[in-house]
């Protein structure tokens, strides 16, 4: 909810306020956004949809990362 209530306080459009906060639905992931959005005070919505989908691909890479080292961990 802080994201959705940021990311309208700052004036951007309510359908694209829930598209971000349903993308980005994990504490990890929504926190990573307020931080990247305290760094700027105006930016464009295409700029936040940039950092969202690194933000999920930083967070499949780390999915990933565990469950192989979950599975190399069985094989020993």
């Amino acid at each position: 909810m802080q994201l959705y209530k940021m990311l309208l306080s700052r004036g951007y459009p309510e359908a694209f306020c829930d598209l971000v906060t349903k993308n980005l639905n994990t504490d990890f992931t929504a926190s990573r956004m307020i931080g990247y959005l305290c760094h700027y005070s105006d930016l464009p919505p295409e700029e936040i949809a940039d950092e969202m989908l690194a933000i999920l691909s930083d967070r499949n890479r780390i999915m990933q990362k565990k469950e192989l080292e979950s599975n190399n961990a069985e094989w020993l």
